[in-house]
């Protein structure tokens, strides 16, 4: 055996061991505190997952401190390999495990939607993939080039963005149409084959393929000239132009027609890997993209390229007829099939080039993986250096015995009263840590509405009361802390003044934890920091990083905070809305649905039509209005 944890465990693990099965499947390893560390895929469950526990010169420090960290093992068999593979791919997708190869930002990346199910489609960038009859393109790494993207796409196929029903009857079309970024089916300026064409249009033009278009563009310009509609002729020419255009910046690679191909490398550094994509459709490189992976420590470049292909393939909207990768990769054979499988059955060739342009490009590849993660570096050094910077100024302005590397930001949101969250954001060495933001659904009722400081009270008791709760009960095999609670924080910051600080400190004081978290208050207009039991602000100065750091922290609970709300707040219906209303009883909500009929017209109505209704006054209009806009 290697080195495994306690000898209890190591009993547990073994008698796991002796049961399973020689089947395919997916292995999950947890830790002492029920996390998943790691998930991995077998032919045969039983011959994979015991390797691990083998006593081996073969295994790599990874490999070593996953063994001494696993306390349970599951597993989920399946039918075949590849059905492991597909099930591999999803879990560590949802899971993220720490020992895992993923991309290093876990949001979805965003794509390009095309609604073709539409009769007319409409053109919408979104995060998720969804068999609903759309077309998607992408994904892409930023969603600043896609807007950027569909802004000049728009110029040539100006698509509809508006809400309206197309039935080509309407009298006027909006100034979209004035300005050229629409073609108007609205009012039968186009017909519905006619845009559906430019849609379609739109489409090949993104997977690279706009020799046609070209071509029939030309031949429409040149129709609509010999029948002397000179107004068509010159709109044409001027998308020709747009096209032409875009077409110059894609770099020709291949002069005669060549196979649709993904260009893949990779370049390498401290535990983090570059992965560079060129996409080559129709024989031109018509755009590129990087992503990152962490995890990639003491890992052989051919595991982390596998990887990578199984979960960029996993998320990618279209598969190439190739991929040409800078090595050989793991489970080559298996990973083709399903990618074969996700194109609907045509073939996939992975593919090694040893010489000629292929190489080169795989070349290319490389140099521009490398240089984006130099690039990278340096940015996220001097990011750390700003966030060190902040921490260290913030510790002097407060007097803190150290940086307050984990910071905690409290603020309650409502309207009226109504819907109330308290939001408790976390900053950790600077950055947040979103894992562990939690929201507070206040019970107004219980406290008086609305009232700022008795929320915050409550909500700071209850995270205190969580604390103490973690503290008192000793942590057992398979028990999991909530770390959100069960750590105090450094540093305390209020979104409010002296009232909502006072409110905290009492909290404070009750837990005996005054003397332990610092606790400050920070006041929006002037931006001034309060300390309790002095009356006497202080200001940051204007261009620190300690004061960036503050409002960002703020501005991050509030937003949160916001969200939260609004969420709570649609759940709540407007019925149960209006009844929620402080001040608007049973007479005055009779008088209301009786005089409008619905409350959806009572949210239409102006506060003048609100305040004439009998029994209601103008203070009481502006609270429904104030809450259900």
């Amino acid at each position: 055996m290697l080195e495994l944890p306690p000898m209890e465990i190591a009993e547990k693990l073994q008698g796991i061991l002796a049961t399973l099965p020689a089947k395919p499947g997916c292995y999950i390893y947890r830790n002492a505190e029920g996390t998943i560390i790691y998930i991995g895929k077998a032919i045969s469950l039983k011959n994979r997952v015991r390797s691990y526990f083998h006593a081996d010169s073969s295994h790599d420090v990874k490999t070593r401190r996953l063994v001494r960290e696993v306390a349970e093992i599951e597993w989920i068999v399946v039918g075949s390999e590849l059905e492991a593979l597909i099930l591999e791919m999803n879990l560590i997708k949802k899971h993220r495990p720490k020992y895992n190869i993923r991309f290093k930002d876990d949001k979805r990346y965003p794509y390009i939607k095309i609604h073709w199910h539409e009769p007319y489609p409409k053109v919408t960038v979104t995060r998720q993939m969804a068999e609903d009859g759309s077309r998607y393109f992408g994904p892409y790494t930023s969603a600043w080039a896609v807007y950027q993207t569909l802004d000049a796409l728009r110029r040539i196929f100006p698509y509809l963005t508006c809400d309206r029903e197309i039935t080509g009857l309407d009298k006027r079309a909006c100034l979209y149409f004035d300005i050229k970024l629409c073609n108007a089916p609205c009012i039968g300026a186009t017909t519905q084959a006619g845009y559906r064409q430019m849609i379609s249009d739109l489409m090949d033009f993104l997977s690279g393929h706009s020799e046609e278009i070209v071509t029939r563009l030309e031949a429409e310009m040149q129709k609509a000239s010999e029948e002397m509609r000179f107004e068509k002729a010159a709109a044409v020419r001027d998308q020709l132009k747009a096209v032409g255009s875009i077409i110059e910046r894609q770099k020709v690679v291949f002069a005669t027609d060549y196979k649709d191909s993904d260009v893949l490398a990779m370049a390498r550094t401290d535990g983090e890997a570059c992965v560079q994509i060129f996409f080559i459709r129709g024989g031109k490189l018509i755009g590129r993209e990087y992503f990152i992976l962490e995890g990639t420590e003491d890992t052989a470049d051919q595991e982390v390229m596998t990887e990578f292909v199984k979960q960029f393939y996993t998320e990618a909207a279209n598969i190439p007829e190739q991929v040409m990768l800078p090595q050989e990769i793991e489970e080559r054979i298996i990973i083709s099939q399903w990618l074969r499988s996700k194109r609907g059955g045509k073939k996939v060739e992975l593919l090694v080039p040893k010489e000629g342009q292929p190489l080169e490009l795989v070349q290319m590849a490389a140099e521009n993986a490398s240089e984006t993660l130099q690039a990278l570096r340096a940015q996220w050094q001097a990011d750390a250096h700003k966030q060190e910077q902040a921490l260290g100024e913030v510790q002097i302005a407060l007097n803190l015995p150290t940086p307050p590397n984990r910071i905690e930001c409290y603020d309650v949101s409502h309207t009226q009263g109504v819907a109330t969250i308290g939001a408790m954001v976390v900053f950790e060495q600077g950055v947040p840590a979103k894992k562990l933001y939690r929201k507070f659904n206040i019970d107004s009722t219980s406290i008086g509405a609305p009232d700022d400081f008795a929320s915050m009270e409550e909500m700071l008791t209850r995270r205190f009361r969580r604390w103490k709760g973690s503290q008192e009960t000793e942590a057992g095999p398979g028990s999991k802390k909530d770390a959100s609670f069960s750590f105090l924080p450094d540093l305390i910051i209020i979104d409010g003044g002296k009232g909502q600080l006072s409110r905290v400190v009492k909290v404070l004081e009750q837990f005996e934890l005054f003397d332990k978290v610092p606790v400050v208050g920070l006041a929006k207009q002037d931006e001034e920091i309060f300390f309790p039991h002095n009356s006497q602000p202080l200001l940051l100065p204007r261009h620190s990083q300690g004061l960036y750091l503050v409002q960002r922290i703020r501005d991050e609970a509030h937003r949160y905070g916001i969200s939260a709300h609004r969420k709570k707040r649609s759940k709540l219906g407007l019925a149960s809305q209006l009844e929620s209303i402080p001040g608007i009883g049973p007479a005055r909500r009779k008088a209301l649905l009786k005089n409008f009929g619905s409350v959806d017209k009572i949210r239409k109505a102006t506060v003048e039509e609100l305040a004439i209704v009998k029994g209601m006054t103008s203070s009481a209009a502006e609270s429904i209005k104030a809450h259900l806009e």
